[in-house]
């Protein structure tokens, strides 16, 4: 056979190897594309979802963390008027069916009752999430941390720790939403239109090689997303919990200060506005009135105390949500209203 056929027959079947190489990777490349695209979608779909979540969580934890400063600052406004009272007796503490409530401390509750204005007064220039913070750490330790710090200038972002116990953002635990932050980054413009024509004129067996580690490419990234995916859905599990927590603990804070805030205001007219402040004259129900008041505060006081957020030591474990003693603060609280006969009024 004459060389220039064999040559010419060898030319054909090489192009017909190439062309076949070429399809199959234009296949490859094609669904390289598709799964980084896709890959890509879901994962800004992911931290869409979190990100809602998040800052639902963040609200919450924020309107808690507000609503326990203002109870606190008002314990002010209760001892410049219980202190007012003379002859009064010594007010025991509260103990009943595992409810704690501490006897009158005009000196602790001063102390938190001006922590707390400071760190009121410094929510409006603050972070979103501080005061959530306050909340996840307990108000009360962060007021009495306040007045300490007060004076010295600290910000009130690193006051009671409540940049690293921000229980929706850093509390969370070291990162978890770094894992395929970067992966997502591979690259659409390695799999668009302009590679696909360059591909195509390098040639059909280098182009399939290009394919395949391009496919490679797109499977890696695919696995970061679901890992991703998979730490963002444990973390949405963790900020709804909390939601949760918050919620059913605001109810029931808000119910105690509803109570606390009648009681307040009466003791204010008797002695403040009708100048009553001989607790020898004091008739029986005034002297209920005022022993009442002062165990609200001090209910209030343990309320406050509450961690939302128990902190892991590890730093890469998501923080745990406090729900047992969320729990017994809700029960506490129930337990003395009705002891006390105060449901009525909530």
């Amino acid at each position: 056979m004459p060389l220039p056929l064999i040559l010419g027959g060898i030319a054909a079947v090489a192009g017909a190897v190439g062309a076949g190489s070429a399809i199959h990777g234009g296949v490859k490349m094609k669904q390289a594309n598709d799964t980084m695209k896709l890959a890509d979608k879901q994962h800004k779909d992911n931290i869409a979802r979190f990100e809602a979540r998040n800052k639902v969580t963040t609200e919450d934890m924020d309107r808690l963390g507000k609503l326990e400063l203002q109870i606190l600052d008002s314990f002010q406004k209760f001892s410049d008027i219980f202190e007012r009272i003379q002859n009064r007796p010594e007010f025991k503490a509260y103990s009943k069916e595992n409810v704690d409530i501490p006897a009158y401390n005009g000196e602790e509750l001063k102390q938190v009752s001006v922590g707390a204005g400071v760190l009121l007064g410094g929510l409006g220039g603050a972070a979103v999430g501080t005061a959530g913070g306050f909340a996840a750490a307990g108000a009360t330790t962060a007021a009495v941390m306040a007045l300490g710090t007060a004076s010295t200038g600290t910000a009130i972002a690193s006051l009671s720790g409540a940049a690293a116990t921000n229980a929706t953002l850093a509390a969370l635990g070291g990162g978890a939403l770094a894992a395929g932050g970067g992966g997502m980054a591979l690259g659409t413009t390695i799999l668009g239109a302009t590679t696909l024509g360059v591909g195509i004129l390098v040639g059909g067996i280098i182009f399939n090689v290009t394919g395949s580690k391009l496919s490679d490419k797109a499977d890696e990234a695919w696995a970061q997303m679901k890992r991703a995916e998979e730490e963002i859905r444990g973390i949405c599990i963790y900020l709804e919990k909390l939601s949760n927590a918050e919620e059913r603990f605001e109810e029931s804070l808000r119910t105690v200060d509803r109570v606390y805030r009648r009681h307040l205001e009466k003791l204010g007219d008797l002695v403040v506005i009708n100048g009553k402040i001989n607790w020898n004259e004091y008739s029986d129900t005034e002297k209920k009135l005022t022993e009442n008041t002062v165990l609200l505060v001090g209910l209030l006081y343990n309320m406050c105390k509450v961690q939302l957020v128990r902190q892991t030591m590890s730093k890469t474990a998501t923080n745990e949500v406090n729900e047992e003693e969320v729990d017994k603060a809700i029960r506490d609280a129930q337990v003395f209203l009705d002891d006390s006969g105060l449901t009525v009024l909530a």
